[in-house]
Parts: structure tokens; C-alpha cells; sequence
């Protein structure tokens, strides 16, 4: 563990993973993982352990989410790390697997955050924006 400070040691908040794999091969399993090693070890966490969920149909209750709803109950452990809101299943079980989690008395921490809607962009032609002082003067012949 490296120190959060300078001065002295002292342990991160313990977290763990969790990674939704089906049908992933098992190199794109360990850049995940690795993925979130780097991640924690970046944000000064202790990433304890990484529960991995390649059931397609088991619904919120696979036996991979239920040893990290057990984990969670142990003293002193700050949350669940994942590498984005799919991880955790499709819409509706992410939902109520988040809903757990926050029963529990942890933090859901996302490395990728939902995409957000963002307006339309126009393909024909560059973009062109004013500065917020430019005054355009149209002369009455125009």
C-alpha cells in the first residue's frame, strides 16, 4: 500500500470489484481487472478483491453478486468498484444490484460514467463560433 501522504502510512478505503464477463476471453478479463487495479491504485483505495459474474440469466441474485453483498457486510469496507454501470447487468438488475448496494452501506464508484445525451452535430460544414464581443454590422444594400 503506498501512503496517502508523505508523512505516513495509512490505508485506503477497502473496496471491490465487480465485473459482468460473459462470453470475454480471458485476456480482456485481466485488462479489466487490471483496469481497476490501476484506478484504485490512482484514487488511494485498496482493492481487495474482484468478484466476476459470467451468469447471463441469474438475474440480481448470481452467486458471484451474492459473495460481494457478503463482503460488504465486514467492518470497515467503503464500496464496490466497477468499470462502468453495465457491470453490474442489464438495466434493470444494475438497478436493483445498485439498490443493494447502497442497503448494504457502501458506494457504488464507477470508472466510466454514464454517457450523457449530447445535442446533434451538424456534418455540413466546420463550425464556426463568435467571440461573445463580436457586433456584426449589416450594411442596408446587403
Amino acid at each position: 500500500m503506498e501512503p496517502l501522504t508523505e508523512h505516513r502510512q495509512v490505508s485506503g478505503p477497502v473496496v471491490y470489484g465487480f465485473l459482468r464477463l460473459v462470453r470475454v476471453s480471458a485476456a480482456r478479463h485481466a485488462a479489466l481487472a487490471a483496469s481497476l487495479t490501476e484506478y484504485c491504485r490512482s484514487h488511494e483505495l485498496q482493492l481487495s478483491g474482484v468478484f466476476t459474474d459470467r451468469d447471463v440469466s441469474s438475474g440480481p441474485d448470481s452467486a458471484a453478486f451474492a459473495g460481494l453483498l457478503d463482503v460488504l457486510a465486514l467492518p470497515d469496507v467503503y464500496g464496490v468498484i466497477a468499470p462502468a454501470a453495465s457491470h453490474l447487468g442489464p438495466k434493470a438488475i444494475a438497478a436493483e444490484r445498485g439498490r443493494r448496494i447502497e442497503a448494504a452501506g457502501s458506494r457504488l464508484l464507477l470508472v466510466r460514467r454514464p454517457r450523457t445525451a449530447h445535442p446533434p452535430v451538424s456534418h455540413r460544414g466546420p463550425v464556426r463560433h463568435r467571440s461573445p464581443g463580436t457586433i456584426r454590422v449589416l450594411d442596408a444594400e446587403s
